[in-house]
C-alpha cells in the first residue's frame, strides 16, 4: 500500500453536498463524474494530500443507492493506492480476505479499482486503486 487515497462518502444529495463542503473547506470541488458501470456520480475535493470522494446512487440497482438504503449517509468506502492492483488482489486474497470481483474495474478519477469485503476487514469497506497508465 502507497497511501490513502480517497474516502469515499455516499450521498443522497450531491449538489447539496457540494455546496455545504465548498463552504466547510473554503474552495469548490475540483471534479465530478459518472462511473457508468457503478451507477454513480461522483465529486471530488482535495484538502491538503487527502481527496474526499462523494457518491450518488446514479440508479436504484447501484451499490451506492443500497448502501445509503441500508446504512444511511455516511462514510462508504476508504480507499489505498497500489502500485499493482491484481498483485496486491491476489497477495490479499491468498491472506483470506474477501474480494469483491474477481478483476479490476475502471473507477472514477482515471483509477481501476477492486473492493475488499467489510466481513474481511473488521466491518470497512476498503477499496485498492491503481493510476491508469
Amino acid at each position: 500500500m502507497v497511501r490513502v487515497e480517497h474516502i469515499g462518502i455516499a450521498v443522497r444529495d450531491l449538489k447539496k453536498v457540494n455546496d455545504l463542503y465548498s463552504k466547510l473547506f473554503e474552495m469548490p470541488h475540483y471534479k465530478t463524474e459518472k462511473v457508468q458501470l457503478e451507477q454513480v456520480e461522483t465529486s471530488f475535493f482535495k484538502v491538503g494530500e487527502t481527496k474526499i470522494e462523494f457518491l450518488e446512487a446514479a440508479g436504484p440497482d447501484s451499490a451506492i443507492a443500497k448502501s445509503i438504503e441500508k446504512r444511511g449517509e455516511g462514510l462508504h468506502h476508504i480507499a489505498f493506492e497500489v502500485e499493482d492492483i491484481k498483485y496486491e488482489m491476489e497477495r490479499l486474497s491468498a491472506l483470506g480476505f474477501e474480494i469483491l470481483r474477481p478483476e479490476p474495474r475502471k473507477g472514477a478519477d482515471n483509477k481501476l479499482v477492486c473492493f475488499i469485503h467489510p466481513r474481511s476487514t473488521n466491518g470497512v469497506l476498503v477499496e485498492l486503486c491503481q493510476e491508469i497508465k
